[in-house]
């Protein structure tokens, strides 16, 4: 019985597999006889003219919602396209074979940068800038592809009617139809097609062409031997003139697809009618009179999102969401209002610190009240020693009892315990609420304290970063109150609720401990405390940086030295919120502690966060303090006191270890050499060890 079973079933897997093989063996036929465009036009008349009577202006739904659209663009606001060739405009052309020559050569390089910049922004580009893909035109007599180049040098120039973002195959040289990832069929006129009420002919041999072309490349997917697996269930094609453009999405199940040798185009036309879901865009302007892209337009952004999706098809899902990107919407706009207001004028002198040196009146910058509007006459609510909040977290509330303000010159913050442990203590950070902030430098720095830093200390923890001296995340959330918001009629949001804190953002970490800013106004800031300073904030940059995290705003006020009950004192490197996460960031400006990368370009070489730490030292060990009150002066200062040497000096005078460690960044400022922190953290170690006479230092992380 046994033996009759295995017999039926290995008859069950031949049966099938030689179906599959019947069926792969039909849409190969079916491609080489589905070649000539015009039949398959003819074949589809009758159903195109039917949906677009019946439907009219709505026959073809569009391919993407605006708002999708929307949150795409601002995933790319810091992305930068480049079109090299342009195309020409037919309207001044002299020529009509420069200018098709041109136009193909136009065309694949817009293709290849907006696969190259989407593959760099989503994906990551690997060290070579290699992508996966390539650009190649189609000739639609042959259907073969040519580089236009090529095509152009053999003569085959008249026969190109599109070109294709193609997925490199090792394995065939000469790129085949189901490497297509995507296609752009050149079309004279594509501007007029502005709706189907309009011309429903014109539109339909353009559109006839399309879906022609679609057609191939679904057939040619399902039979394909590749080892990548593919949707073949939807495919884009863009039509395009010299100017105009539109997005043209076929889906389907190509299972459907039954074929007739005889009849190979009613196959088609058959499976359009009643197996396919075809969605065109409306036609947007893409090149301007000058020939270059309207990158930022809609009808780029439509080209752009449609070949997005295609890669994602190919490659999987990238490494940056859409939403991670458009999510730093908010960072930029921070920044901007940053600019705004003038950073350069903006930044502090830190005169808190440097008052033990000199005795400066700082500049005060008046901001203007009118950047945002108040939506009431009610003021934030500024918290008081014994207050309580109750912030709610993604999945409980806890209560806090405010035990001290403080205020790092930028910001408030507070130090809180737990109502039902009142033993323990948190930095509790509270961003101010947009309409209750006296401006809009008031309202970037908040956001920075706690939104930014919030998402930074996020990150660390999800890449497993665990160290002493760094800030441990203990909850983020937002304010609410007892009982029921009581809100007026016409409100639309919580920031318009009677109670002023309710739903602003706040952020809780630890430990607590005195800035390195208090210690040195109390004179407690000894040669002994700067070489643990400097081990302990070498640590801290030593474990974010095998995250890709820079700090970015290493200051007095951002050190703190904790005491605690089971260890020896130690110090914590906090206030991320200006953290450099990727190359378009921006660090913090600060005329005595940001590094000369950051002054000069707006950015941190490997080196520049030790470099800011050598500046903390210099000056926190009394260190000689310039009035420094411009980017220029600040510059001056930093290339004078290096060559000649007056920081090195003045911390050879504590310790050889600390100027050896200066000479040290001199060294690497400016070049892309990575600081070797292991090293200097050892040195330093066996320099605290030597010193405390035998007792040890706690350097668990």
């Amino acid at each position: 019985m046994k033996g009759r079973n295995s017999v039926e079933s290995a008859m069950k897997r031949s049966n099938i597999s030689s179906r599959s093989s019947d069926v792969v063996q039909d849409r190969k036929e079916f491609l080489h006889g589905f070649v000539d465009r015009e039949i398959f036009k003819e074949a589809v008349a009758s159903w195109f003219e039917d949906i677009t009577q019946r439907d009219g202006c709505s026959a073809f739904s569009a391919p993407f919602e605006l708002k999708d659209l929307q949150k795409f663009d601002y995933a790319l606001e810091g992305v930068s396209f480049l079109q090299l060739i342009r195309m020409p405009n037919t309207i001044y052309a002299s020529t009509s074979s420069g200018v098709e020559s041109t136009s193909y050569l136009a065309l694949e390089d817009f293709l290849h940068e907006c696969m190259a910049a989407l593959w760099s922004s989503f994906w990551g580009s690997s060290d070579d800038g290699v992508t996966p893909f390539f650009v190649s035109s189609i000739h639609g007599a042959n259907y073969r592809f040519y580089q236009a180049e090529k095509a152009i040098s053999k003569g085959k120039l008249s026969g190109l009617c599109g070109s294709g973002v193609m997925l490199k195959n090792p394995r065939h040289p000469q790129p085949k139809w189901d490497d297509i990832v995507e296609l752009a069929l050149m079309r004279p006129g594509v501007g007029s097609l502005v709706s189907f009420e309009d011309d429903s002919t014109a539109h339909f041999g353009a559109i006839s062409e399309a879906l022609f072309f679609a057609l191939r490349v679904l057939v040619a997917r399902s039979v394909s031997k590749s080892d990548i697996t593919v949707n073949s269930h939807s495919v884009f094609v863009i039509l395009v003139d010299s100017q105009n453009g539109c997005v043209v999405k076929v889906e389907g199940d190509i299972s459907k697809l039954e074929y007739h040798p005889n009849s190979v185009y009613r196959s088609a036309a058959t499976w359009y009618k009643s197996y396919s879901r075809v969605s065109i865009s409306s036609v947007y302007r893409i090149w301007n009179t000058l020939g270059n892209s309207d990158w930022r337009d809609i009808g780029a952004l439509h080209v752009l999102y449609a070949m997005f999706h295609s890669l994602v098809q190919y490659a999987g899902m990238p490494k940056h969401s859409i939403e991670d990107l458009a999510a730093e919407h908010d960072s930029r706009l921070h920044a901007r209002r940053y600019e705004r207001l003038g950073d350069e004028q903006g930044v502090k002198d830190n005169h808190l610190l440097l008052s033990r040196h000199r005795n400066v009146q700082s500049e005060i910058i008046h901001v203007q009240e009118e950047y945002y509007p108040t939506t009431g006459p009610e003021k934030m609510v500024n918290l008081e020693v014994g207050n309580v909040i109750l912030v709610k977290c993604s999945s409980f509330q806890q209560s806090y009892q405010i035990d001290e303000i403080l205020d790092d010159g930028e910001a408030t913050f507070y130090i809180a315990s737990l109502v039902e442990d009142p033993g323990s203590k948190f930095f509790l950070y509270i961003s101010s609420l947009i309409s209750q902030q006296e401006s809009a430098l008031e309202g970037m720095n908040s956001w920075y304290q706690v939104q930014r830093q919030t998402k930074v200390l996020n990150i660390m923890r999800q890449r497993g970063l665990s160290s002493k001296h760094l800030p441990k995340l203990i909850a983020s959330g937002h304010v609410v109150h007892p009982g029921q918001c009581r809100k007026s009629s016409t409100c639309r949001s919580v920031y318009e609720c009677e109670y002023s804190l309710c739903g602003a953002p706040v952020l809780i970490t630890s430990p607590v401990g005195r800035t390195v800013a208090d210690m040195v106004r109390a004179s407690q800031f000894n040669s002994d405390e700067a070489i643990q300073c400097c081990h302990d904030c070498l640590s801290a940059l030593s474990c974010s940086a095998n995250a890709g995290i820079r700090h970015g705003n290493i200051g007095p006020e951002n050190v703190i030295y904790v005491i605690s009950d089971t260890r020896q004192p130690y110090y914590v490197l906090t206030g991320w919120g200006r953290s450099l996460l990727e190359e378009n960031d921006r660090p913090a400006m600060n005329l005595h502690f940001s590094s000369t990368s950051a002054l000069q370009e707006r950015s941190l070489c490997s080196a520049s966060d030790a470099e800011s730490l050598v500046y903390l030292l210099y000056f926190a060990t009394g260190g000689d303090s310039p009035v420094l009150d411009s980017i220029e002066r600040a510059l001056r200062w930093r290339e004078a006191s290096w060559t000649r040497r007056v920081i090195q000096q003045k911390l050879g005078d504590i310790s050889a270890v600390l100027k050896a460690f200066a000479d040290y960044v001199d060294s690497l400022c400016g070049t892309p050499y990575p600081v070797d922190y292991d090293v200097w953290i050892r040195r330093l170690r066996r320099h605290i060890q030597a010193e405390a006479s035998g007792k040890q230092v706690s350097t668990s992380e």
